[in-house]
């Protein structure tokens, strides 16, 4: 859509503009420069910026958190390149530059042409800069942002002086789910601004948000909607993912403006709602016709037909059944509880049990030591039942903040508070989709948000923080914790009705310590680890690993060999002490024999009241440093998959990284 077209006088009531806004501190009406130029400049005033004065500082992400930033993106950046190449082949030699930022507003990645960059460069135009419109006042990226639409801010339009000569046009890019995922902008010199271009940016982000609807949406079944026949399976078709109860699980931006949805709506939503249509009848239609469109009227409030029609097409998923709505899909083949059935009598007695409550309306309570593999085992749940196909949501009740927590589990209405998206949000029940809700940690969930829980599992509705209609929801629960929820009840910290809500079944998972098939389930890590290598332990090792208590347990376990496998050279196949972290290695060594000869400097750095530590430390941060830079080199410069290797998080290499050199062992 192209703005529209300005009057010929419109750069003096542009300066007249300024001028009013630099002698009195106010804003000008909307007759002097447009209303999304008026709000915009209004916000950035109300953000303490002055047009004429330089920032102090400018917010700029640079090295690991430039690099943390842009690997949080990857999907996102994966699916724009190839945008951003067919943009910058359309805009080449216009002496302008294509950019991509995140929902912040911060620049990821950027496409110029040479005689650009370099002025771009002195306001700041490339990767790490924040154009947030608190950090950059009016421009086109904070303004998209802010507005949640296409816009061109051209020339004196930017509310600092510094930015005036740039012309740019942004458009937000949104994921199936309403979340906005970023922009894309193009940028050049006020005096070559082209009127198509805003245009341009839009239709790519409109391919954007296709291709990552398709990617995101693979396995639903995904209806392609057009008033004109000839208009489905263009850049301007709708796209609706519609589960098999016949639900609208995800929608793109002219599929929601098509039939007047809004994203809150998404995940509960009935098609029927939207269409009038009978789903069995559009299902055959699609097995017997394949791609050809057929039309359907849409429908009104009420369900009815309205006099507006439109074009469908119907994409089924690969090798997916059609199926009713409610209907029961098949169980898969590959049993996942049946995978973690490896010969301990404790374990399997808790796998026969979950099996028999499976696809039953029977809540599962989980309990163990920290590290047992908990979720892993609720995990194998959902997917060993007849909810396989739908999502599993795993929500930490002990690493929200309390504050945050209600909003999370719940959903929130636009303007709830302060910070929340402008749009609201679903939150975590409702984007559970007839699954499996993990409240891992349940035992530390705050007494007030116990009371709320209790009310959405008796009337399995849920009603957004700051009002809003009631939505019913529908899934399976499984609960975990490592607290004694008896005690804690009787200590007045758990709800007493909230527990006899929970504890349909009780599983105790058993520590490592206690299984007995450690064999087996080394092993099988192994295997996760690294498939297809055949990696296995030396047996001295082995036998060490069989007799450590491993007081971490699983996830202990686990780490251990992620790094351990991360210290192979190419073509080793057999782990030696040599691959084991230093920390472990002092473990095992105070449990037995097995451990190899120390050295003298070795032992004396053991002993009680040594002076001999500061090797012993140094071969420790020379180890913890070589793992590091192995594991980011064996994961090709991912930072994410080489903090899995290591059994960190990605904050934690990061640390380390910065660290090093620094007495950061």
């Amino acid at each position: 859509m192209l703005p529209p077209q300005r009057p010929k006088d419109f750069d003096a009531a542009l300066r007249e503009a300024r001028r009013f806004l630099l002698a009195r501190g106010e804003v000008p009406s909307d007759a002097l420069v447009g209303a999304v130029v008026a709000r915009s400049w209004a916000r950035s005033h109300a953000a303490g910026l002055s047009p004429d004065a330089h920032p102090p500082e400018f917010f700029h992400l640079a090295g690991l958190a430039l690099a943390e930033a842009i690997d949080d993106r990857q999907m996102l950046l994966a699916h724009a390149r190839p945008v951003m190449e067919y943009l910058h082949a359309q805009t080449r030699d216009s002496g302008s530059m294509v950019i991509l930022a995140d929902d912040h507003g911060v620049l990821l990645e950027s496409l110029g042409d040479a005689e650009f960059l370099d002025r771009a460069g002195r306001v700041a135009l490339a990767p790490g800069a924040s154009w947030h419109e608190r950090d950059r006042g009016t421009n086109a990226i904070g303004t998209a942002l802010a507005e949640a639409s296409a816009v061109v801010i051209n020339g004196a339009e930017h509310f600092l002086d510094r930015n005036d000569f740039l012309t740019c046009a942004a458009a937000p890019v949104s994921a199936p789910d309403g979340r906005l995922l970023g922009v894309l902008d193009i940028s050049g010199d006020h005096r070559r601004r082209h009127p198509h271009t805003l245009s341009l940016v839009h239709t790519a982000a409109q391919m954007l948000e296709n291709r990552i609807f398709e990617v995101g949406h693979r396995g639903d079944i995904r209806l392609h909607l057009h008033p004109l026949a000839e208009g489905v399976g263009t850049v301007a078709e709708g796209l609706l993912a519609v589960s098999e109860d016949a639900r609208v699980v995800g929608a793109n931006r002219a599929a929601l403006a098509l039939l007047a949805l809004q994203p809150r709506e998404l995940g509960t939503l009935p098609l029927e709602r939207v269409l009038h249509v009978r789903w069995l009848a559009l299902l055959e239609w699609a097995r017997q016709h394949g791609d050809e469109p057929v039309p359907v009227s849409r429908a009104d409030p009420l369900g009815r037909p309205s006099p507006f029609g439109l074009f469908v097409r119907v994409s089924l998923p690969p090798r997916r059944p059609l199926s009713a709505p409610g209907a029961v899909p098949t169980r898969a083949p590959a049993d996942a509880l049946a995978a973690l059935d490896t010969g301990c009598m404790q374990l399997h007695a808790a796998v026969t049990r979950a099996r028999k409550v499976l696809d039953k309306p029977i809540p599962v309570l989980l309990q163990g030591e920290s590290g047992v593999g908990k979720e892993v085992f609720a995990q194998a749940m959902h997917a060993s039942s007849m909810r396989r196909e739908r999502p599993f949501v795993a929500v930490d009740c002990a690493s929200l903040p309390e504050n945050l927590i209600e909003a999370e589990l719940f959903g929130y209405a636009p303007g709830a508070f302060t910070g929340a998206r402008r749009e609201g949000a679903p939150g975590r029940i409702r984007e559970v989709r007839g699954g499996t809700l993990f409240l891992d940690e349940i035992g530390d969930m705050p007494l007030a948000l116990q009371t709320r829980l209790l009310r959405v599992l008796q009337e399995r509705q849920v009603t957004p923080l700051g009002g809003g209609k009631p939505v019913p929801v529908e899934f399976a629960l499984v609960c975990a914790t490592h607290r004694n929820l008896k005690t804690e009840m009787d200590a007045g910290r758990f709800r007493a009705d909230l527990y006899y809500r929970l504890n349909g079944l009780t599983l105790m998972l058993p520590a490592v310590r206690d299984r007995t098939d450690f064999p087996a389930l080394l092993q099988r890590l192994l295997t996760s680890l690294a498939p297809d290598q055949g990696i296995t332990l030396a047996p001295a090792v082995a036998a060490a690993f069989a007799d450590h208590p491993w007081p971490g347990n699983v996830r202990q376990l686990v780490n251990a060999l992620r790094t351990a496998c991360a210290l192979l050279d190419p073509g080793e196949r057999v782990i030696d002490w040599s691959h084991l972290p230093d920390d472990l290695l002092l473990e095992l060594r105070a449990g037995g024999p097995r451990f190899p000869e120390r050295s003298a400097v070795e032992t004396a750095s053991a002993e009680p009241g040594s002076t001999a530590a500061g090797p012993a430390v140094e071969r420790l941060r020379d180890i913890s440093a070589q793992a590091i830079h192995r594991a980011i080199e064996v994961s090709r410069g991912n930072m994410s998959e080489a903090a899995r290797r290591l059994g960190i998080s990605r904050n934690t290499l990061y640390r380390r990284l910065t660290g090093q050199g620094k007495g950061d062992a």
